[in-house]
């Protein structure tokens, strides 16, 4: 399932020049993931269908300090029948996008457990978790502290640094600004991990 290609990032990434970022798009069905993918890529709304395995673009983004970065999305489905997938898609990941719908208070507690678990899996462990939370647009979406709150995330292992983002997926609000947050914690956590190569 594409481990072929993430089998072969780490290598990539140590090459000064290349600056490529495997990351993984995760989140329930009718979260926003496939809509945030595409206003990545077009910059416009488009309009997508539930995904059924995955999507997986290459996609450049001119972060605040006009460097340009490569970032190898995969969006994978969220239906319930999909999710043990998850797994086989976050080995030797740099990073999880987890899209939340701020709109659909029922399924929080749904999405928690998911995020959680995910994050749990021994090779996840300290991988840098952007969570969106998408359509902040709607006049009856949570606020991010009850996001925070309802996600659980003062629960997450100490060694997982994340970022709450709200955003608004059909117009890009708040998207750049979650990548910006994101690659700085990835270079963070790979600096971390070159110095205690080092004093091994």
């Amino acid at each position: 399932m594409g481990n072929g290609l993430s089998d072969q990032t780490p290598i990539l990434s140590s090459l000064p020049a290349f600056q490529s970022f495997h990351i993984v798009i995760l989140g329930l069905d009718s979260a926003g993931k496939t809509t945030v993918l595409y206003r990545l890529q077009f910059n416009e709304f488009v309009n997508t269908v539930p995904t059924k395995g995955f999507n997986t673009e290459k996609i450049k983004v001119t972060l605040g300090n006009s460097k340009t970065v490569t970032f190898h999305f995969w969006d994978v489905g969220g239906q319930e029948k999909l999710r043990p997938l998850w797994k086989s898609y976050t080995r030797c990941t740099d990073g999880i996008v987890f899209v939340v719908d701020s709109v659909d208070v029922e399924r929080m507690e749904e999405a928690k457990t998911e995020l959680h678990k995910i994050t749990r899996i021994s090779e996840n462990q300290g991988v840098p978790v952007l969570i969106v939370a998408n359509k902040q647009d709607l006049r009856n979406s949570l606020s991010l502290s009850e996001i925070e709150k309802m996600l659980a995330m003062s629960e997450l292992s100490s060694s997982t640094p994340w970022h709450l983002q709200p955003t608004c997926a059909i117009i890009g609000d708040g998207l750049k600004e979650g990548l910006e947050k994101l690659h700085d914690m990835i270079i963070k956590r790979r600096k971390m991990l070159r110095q205690q190569k080092k004093k091994r």
